[in-house]
């Protein structure tokens, strides 16, 4: 691989998502819960409570008014000890130190995508393709320029689909070497019933599984991807058992591979997970940390009886926070309706303010300044074309890597469907937009391919076109994206549908 053009992409996104990060130096959406929460994190070992009106005292560089009394949160820790390791390195009162893990998590993602890309396409202009795309779209440098966790849940699922598209490349040479060593002992003509060798030794779907584990400790949306993607990997499995030859390749798969997988895969995520509640398990004033005592009477009874009072009360937080997820209907003005969100109906404002001529610098009658997570509308609109095409694909060709891109639509967004009542965001979708990206990529390298010459030449015409608009638009775009003060005209210019606003 050539790594000029990619190391230029990496540095433009890189870019694109470090300069003036620190801008507004404010607690914008739900900084206000995750950047307090890092911060306590870091000093006590658990989240704790802040007084009223501490995000004003934030700004002011004021960040140590936390108390030692504990605060409900219902996501794990994982995420917001990265968010606390960017404001212990830079300062807590800085805000670029508060964005800077979801910064390198934003760039690392463009990383991933290139190894994907180049891992399923063995071609650097495609690389370069999904990289380019991911690294200048708006709703990816947005989710790399405010602190929520969403960031890292796509970084951690994203390196673990890496990782199993890594194992997809060793599973079928070694059952192929398997089945040569079988027929150089038994004779070319014996066909004796066998569902062929259990493969223990994967170490990338033992990774998979740390990475997968990694994602849950952000958020509990990176479940779906260990679950879709073990799914993967054994239907994989079963097919490549019949490619090889061995005639029970359905059960084998299921009964002898999958139990082997499965030990590989969930074990070191569980521990993984486990292990990043480190601080709330090591402290002793985490919310509900010691709800089970021998006092208290809740102790579990008989055969698990032995579970330590730790665990069982981390259980009883994790009861309740499922409870408040499954359950959360609070109205929001951003929320959107995940049957929306591959149109990008309601893309999601995370900061706004407004000014008059002569008040914060503005020298317009009317100022803006907004961080707004819209998509590049070329390139998300065009993801969601390209999946459209890629479902075609799979029907009539049964393409695997037609398959292993929607595989990550599948885990990242098809869940979501059953949340329709829920209060959810737009913004959510970061965790499935590379695969948005490597369909476009994919449709590309369908198009460079055209042996019909007035077709490709045609076919080129189009992609060109539609790259220059692309660069153009997040050239317009990215004022709204980065928080910079523009006319108030300007902003509206940006507002195509009444439901942006």
């Amino acid at each position: 691989m050539k790594w000029g053009a990619p190391a230029a992409v990496l540095l433009l996104a890189a870019v694109l998502r470090l300069w003036n990060l620190g801008n507004p130096h404010s607690l914008v959406f739900d900084e206000t819960f995750y950047v307090k929460d890092a911060w306590t994190l870091w000093n006590n070992g658990y989240e704790s409570t802040w007084p009223v009106g501490s995000d004003d005292k934030f700004k002011e560089g004021i960040t140590s008014e936390f108390g030692t009394d504990p605060s409900y949160v219902v996501h794990p820790q994982l995420g917001k000890w990265l968010i606390g390791a960017g404001m212990a390195l830079f300062g807590s009162g800085n805000s670029f130190g508060w964005r800077f893990g979801v910064a390198v998590a934003g760039i690392l993602i463009v990383l991933l995508v290139m190894l994907i890309a180049q891992k399923l396409f063995h071609n650097t202009t495609l690389t370069v393709v999904a990289g380019g795309l991911m690294a200048i779209d708006g709703h990816a440098i947005t989710l790399s320029r405010v602190s929520l966790l969403d960031n890292f849940v796509t970084l951690f699922t994203l390196a673990g689909v890496y990782f199993v598209l890594i194992d997809r490349g060793q599973n079928l040479p070694r059952l192929m070497a398997w089945m040569r060593r079988r027929r150089a002992q038994l004779g070319e003509d014996h066909e004796g019933p066998t569902w062929g060798p259990t493969l223990w030794n994967r170490p990338y779907l033992i990774l998979a599984g740390l990475a997968f584990g990694l994602a849950c400790s952000v958020k509990w949306s990176g479940l779906y991807f260990i679950a879709a993607f073990g799914i993967y990997v054994v239907v994989m499995d079963a097919l490549d058992r019949r490619r090889v030859g061995l005639p029970f390749w359905i059960s084998a798969a299921v009964l002898k591979q999958a139990p082997a997988t499965f030990v590989l895969m969930v074990p070191v995520a569980v521990v993984t997970y486990i292990a990043s509640w480190a601080g709330w398990i090591l402290t002793k004033g985490g919310y509900y940390r010691d709800l089970v005592t021998a006092e208290s009477g809740l102790r579990w009874s008989g055969p698990l009886s032995w579970v330590p009072d730790w665990a069982q009360s981390l259980w009883a937080y994790h009861v309740s926070a499922y409870q408040f997820h499954v359950g959360l209907v609070t109205p929001h003005s951003y929320q959107a309706n995940p049957l929306t969100w591959l149109i990008m109906w309601r893309p999601t404002s995370m900061f706004y303010e407004g000014v008059n001529n002569g008040d914060a610098g503005c020298t317009f009658d009317s100022c803006a300044s907004a961080i707004t997570a819209i998509a590049n509308p070329l390139i998300w609109w065009g993801g969601t074309a390209a999946l459209g095409y890629l479902v075609y694909r799979l029907v009539r060709y049964r393409e695997w890597k037609v398959g292993f891109i929607l595989m990550g639509i599948v885990a990242g967004y098809v869940p979501w469907l059953m949340y329709l009542n829920r209060t959810v965001f737009q913004f959510y979708g970061i965790v499935y937009e590379p695969y948005m990206i490597l369909a476009i990529t994919f449709v590309v390298g369908v198009i460079l391919s055209i042996k019909d010459e007035y077709k490709r030449s045609t076919g080129i015409a189009i992609l060109t076109v539609f790259g220059i608009l692309t660069v153009l638009l997040s050239i317009f775009f990215y004022p709204l994206w980065s928080g910079m003060q523009i006319p108030y005209w300007y902003w509206h210019l940006h507002m195509w549908m009444q439901s942006w606003v």
